[in-house]
């Protein structure tokens, strides 16, 4: 069974060579499969996060849902999907952001998130920090306090956290 002593990283496999020569893909599917691993994982975001006083989770699609949802279970608190344009059925809002070949969009729901709510944005991933930017702009546009950020891993040497400075960033392991 997991505890607060468990390393992690013994959980994530890293794939050579994906999704393109070069990188070494660190695939958390390993760890969402292990059950104990996986609840321990978010218990310990949790521990990270939970003097923040957040009121939301957002969470953008799709490895922030699985990371996102659960920990407004443990938090207690409600879950926004943030989700690529045309996928939202009510009225939306959306930001653009940079991908390797182009642009794509983002989009949340425009009444998903009151204006003075303590957001806190969950991903599995903090690697060059181009989406969590562009999911606290979506937050931003409906007057949502963004107060921190939740990673189940971050890359170090991509510097993300550069693209997110002044909002606390929590991680669960770091490469």
């Amino acid at each position: 069974m997991s505890n607060s002593s468990t390393n992690f990283k013994d959980y994530i496999r890293v794939i050579e060579d994906f999704p393109t020569p070069g990188i070494r893909f660190k695939d958390i599917t390993t760890l969402l499969k292990d059950g104990p691993t996986y609840k321990a994982a978010i218990v310990e975001l949790r521990k990270l996060v939970e003097h923040l006083q957040i009121d939301v989770i957002a969470g953008p699609e799709a490895r922030g849902f699985v990371i996102g949802a659960p920990l407004a279970l443990e938090l207690g608190v409600g879950f926004i999907p943030i989700r690529k344009s045309g996928k939202l059925p009510g009225e939306t809002i959306s930001a653009s952001y940079s991908l390797e070949y182009g642009t794509d969009q983002l989009a949340m729901h425009k009444d998903a998130i009151e204006p003075g709510q303590r957001v806190l944005i969950a991903d599995d991933l903090l690697a060059t920090g181009g989406t969590i930017a562009t999911v606290i702009d979506l937050i931003n546009q409906v007057g949502g306090e963004v107060v921190g950020t939740a990673f189940l891993i971050e890359l170090s040497y991509l510097e993300g956290r550069n693209k997110i400075e002044g909002v606390e960033v929590q991680s669960l392991m770091t490469y």
